[in-house]
């Protein structure tokens, strides 16, 4: 990122300082999370700048800090995060946020966290995976939901033995972030359901507001620029967008749950917990950006579908 009156304004808004966090080492955590982001297209800088605008940057350099061995950052993770992790826990569970299984999950993420599984402070911290595009609270939600599948797939794979398959084949639970990596063998049929309830949902908006998603996420116009378009405020276009994906997530979540029926009414596909919900949105925005340009093709005068552009 050349733009480096933004990255300073970004600094003194994010409190890295607060940290001990270097201005180098904060560039740097920027960095990371616009190569993550990015790392399938180019972009605008006016887009660039509106992706760094939403990144939860207090969150961000809180990670950073604590990657980087900042003793401070850690106390104030511990206090602030162990009762959210345990309560997240608890939820994942189906259990009470006291009970010993969900305390157990919880903590078993803080020495993954503080990367102490090669004894080496921060250098395989998962913390590295955190880019501040979704809240810290989020992230660490999709992390135990993700902790708690691998460990019940696991569990199952184990019990599935017999003694005489017991020198035939080694399972390991490897350390490390999962949701970075592709080793869950249900990540495309998360995907893909996860697309068809996106789909379907998209279905249901109205054709303003359709228009409104084309033109923000497809053309990649500016808040400005759409309301010069459609004739509406700045502010009034920011709130309509959140409103909108407001209410997709609603519906994919309600969609998701309930899974899918055959067109002779009978079951098609069984409904998603909690926890593979929580997956279903973590896999698609780290690894498969919807298509908004494919989803919602531009529409003519006449109303029909003008055409697609190609990937």
């Amino acid at each position: 990122m050349e733009n480096a009156a933004l990255v300073d304004a970004l600094y003194a808004r994010s409190s890295a300082s607060r940290w001990g966090l270097s201005q180098e080492q904060f560039h740097a955590a920027l960095t990371r999370s616009v190569r993550k982001h990015f790392a399938c297209g180019t972009f605008s800088p006016a887009r660039l700048e509106e992706y760094l605008a939403a990144l939860h940057l207090e969150d961000l350099v809180l990670a950073a800090a604590c990657v980087a061995g900042c003793e401070a950052a850690w106390e104030h993770f511990v206090a602030v995060y162990r009762g959210y992790l345990r309560g997240a826990a608890a939820a994942v569970l189906r259990r009470r946020a006291d009970s010993p299984e969900a305390h157990e999950l919880a903590d078993s993420l803080f020495a993954e966290l503080y990367g102490l599984d090669d004894g080496k402070t921060g250098e395989r911290s998962l913390f590295r995976y955190f880019h501040g595009r979704s809240s810290l609270k989020t992230w660490l939600r999709a992390v135990l939901a993700q902790r708690h599948i691998d460990a019940v797939r696991v569990g199952r794979r184990f019990s599935s033995l017999g003694d005489g398959e017991a020198g035939r084949e080694k399972f390991e639970l490897r350390p490390g972030l999962s949701l970075e990596s592709p080793d869950d063998p249900h990540r495309e049929r998360y995907m893909e359901i996860f697309r068809r309830a996106l789909d379907a949902a998209l279905a249901r908006l109205d054709p303003p507001d359709s228009e409104r998603l084309r033109l923000y996420y497809a053309e990649e116009q500016t808040l400005a620029d759409i309301g010069r378009r459609l004739g509406e405020h700045e502010s009034s276009v920011s709130r309509n967008l959140e409103r909108i994906r407001r209410d997709l997530r609603r519906i994919v979540e309600e969609m998701l749950r309930e899974g899918r029926t055959t067109a002779n009414g009978f079951a098609g596909e069984l409904g998603l917990s909690d926890a593979e919900i929580a997956l279903c949105f973590e896999y698609a925005a780290k690894d498969a950006p919807v298509d908004l340009d494919t989803l919602l093709p531009r529409r003519s005068a006449q109303g029909p579908a003008a055409g697609r552009r190609k990937p």
